[in-house]
């Protein structure tokens, strides 16, 4: 009796105490199948913007865009040197005023830029006021300035609001006895270099170089041009009679840009053991090229926002970059951005917080956001402009980040992706995997290529709101 207890303690095990009746679940489950997913991978993202691109080929690893003569000048931002808490202009910088565009004299740059001085403003103070003397010209270091006039009827209106690198008052240095025609007031904290005009004509007075060249600017921008910057074609309409008619013609720019095809390798490396005894009931190496594709997309789409040579965010025009009014993105403000692309405006890009943070505002002021239908879900909207989210746009340490509005396609002359399909051992459009060889340890190489590119085809396709202020990470404000 005590041997047969023994054995059948041994086959059945207990039961709180008593003799198992039936086989255990944990032996079972030695004869058992796993049931198994695929490799799961947290950082895939959707990719709108990959899907939402329209993709053009660029036969012969580039794509040249064309444009019209334009005569803009000074339409860019200045950088400052910075040690601690003093700050100096960098001579170089000078050539995005319109007077000194193209300017390379750099001693005559450097003269100028030792002639300005540091000032500090705190917030709500009157840098300019309208009607009194324009005496300098303001660099705007750091900080957010907001550019007002009175109204037809007596308010205070915004004209502009200027963030780091903007500069106002260039207008006024070579009239004398003019007045500011707008008062300008420091929303935040803000430095400034300012250049006296009296410095200014005491340079000119002395160097004929410098008057030369300013001459040379002045009689560009006296060139006829449309509100686009763009030479102005010569047009009579509403005329009576015989008149002669004016002859034109439309030039085009000289030097236009063209986009290479960036690029984005690496290499899979899968062990031939591997392939050959662990392949069910998963394909590992399907799951392999899966995975490390998907990566690849990623980084794609990264680049084609954050790259410095043709990413959206560097691309814009400083034109088509505006700012916030107090920093979190409101109403008003994302009605600012569909206005610097007007002319059908397709999709609206953000950062999932950035999204976030303006439908706070829109709950503050009482407006109730849009929701829209679109392959593969439901996203917000403002004006029907869908608001896809983006985790790729980037978040500054003082929780800062960028949207973007941007219209689509070439026949629309908007922002295009650029690619390279029917390569060899071509995987996807614009993907290839190469089979590169066995090594001496049995582990088989693969070569993953991915060829891409982004281009503007004409400046207002693309506008950026800077500078939206996010709510803090413990979410008080």
């Amino acid at each position: 009796m005590p041997e047969m207890t023994g054995e059948r303690s041994a086959l059945g095990g207990g039961n709180n105490g008593g003799a198992r009746l039936s086989l255990s679940t944990e032996a079972a489950r030695k004869l058992s199948s796993t049931s198994k997913s695929v490799p799961q991978m947290q950082g895939i993202t959707p990719r709108w913007l990959l899907n939402l691109l329209p993709w053009v080929e660029a036969r012969g690893g580039a794509y040249r865009v064309n444009r019209r003569l334009n005569y803009t000048l000074g339409d860019g931002r200045l950088a400052f040197h910075t040690t601690g808490s003093e700050v100096q202009v960098i001579p170089a910088e000078l050539t995005e005023l319109p007077l000194l565009r193209s300017c390379s004299d750099m001693d005559l740059l450097g003269t100028l830029a030792g002639r300005f001085a540091q000032r500090e403003y705190g917030a709500g103070e009157l840098v300019v006021t309208a009607d009194s003397p324009a005496e300098e010209v303001f660099l705007l270091v750091h900080g957010r300035l907001t550019k007002l006039r009175e109204g037809d009827y007596g308010q205070e209106s915004t004209l502009t609001i200027m963030a780091d690198g903007d500069y106002f008052g260039d207008e006024f240095l070579l009239d004398t006895g003019s007045t500011w025609d707008y008062s300008v007031k420091a929303a935040t904290a803000c430095t400034l270099m300012s250049l006296s005009k009296s410095d200014f004509h005491e340079l000119l007075d002395r160097s004929e170089e410098l008057r030369t060249h300013i001459a040379q600017q002045l009689a560009l921008a006296e060139k006829a041009q449309n509100p686009y910057g763009e030479a102005e074609v010569d047009i009579l309409s509403g005329h009576r009679g015989e008149q002669a008619l004016s002859g034109t013609f439309v030039d085009y720019e000289m030097k236009p840009r063209e986009y290479e095809l960036s690029i984005a390798q690496t290499v899979l490396r899968v062990h031939t053991r591997v392939q050959d005894l662990y392949n069910e009931p998963i394909d590992q190496l399907e799951q392999q090229l899966r995975l490390t594709i998907e990566a690849v997309r990623e980084r794609q789409e990264h680049e084609l926002i954050n790259n410095r040579d043709f990413g959206l965010l560097h691309n814009a025009d400083f034109g088509q970059r505006i700012y916030t009014r107090n920093g979190p993105p409101t109403p008003h403000d994302m009605d600012r951005l569909l206005n610097t692309v007007w002319k059908n405006p397709g999709f609206i890009l953000a950062h999932p917080e950035a999204i976030a943070a303006f439908r706070d505002e829109c709950t503050r002021q009482g407006v109730s956001p849009e929701t829209v239908h679109v392959p593969g879900g439901r996203v917000s909207a403002w004006r029907g402009v869908p608001i896809y989210p983006c985790w790729k746009i980037p978040i500054t340490e003082q929780r800062t980040t960028s949207i973007m509005v941007m219209r689509t396609g070439e026949a629309d002359q908007g922002v295009i992706g650029l690619r390279k399909t029917g390569l060899i051992d071509e995987y996807e459009p614009g993907l290839s995997v190469r089979f590169m060889s066995i090594d001496e340890k049995a582990i088989v190489n693969y070569l993953i290529t991915c060829y891409y590119s982004l281009a503007v085809l004409v400046p207002d396709a693309l506008g950026v709101l800077e500078h939206v202020q996010l709510g803090s990470v413990d979410g008080r404000g």
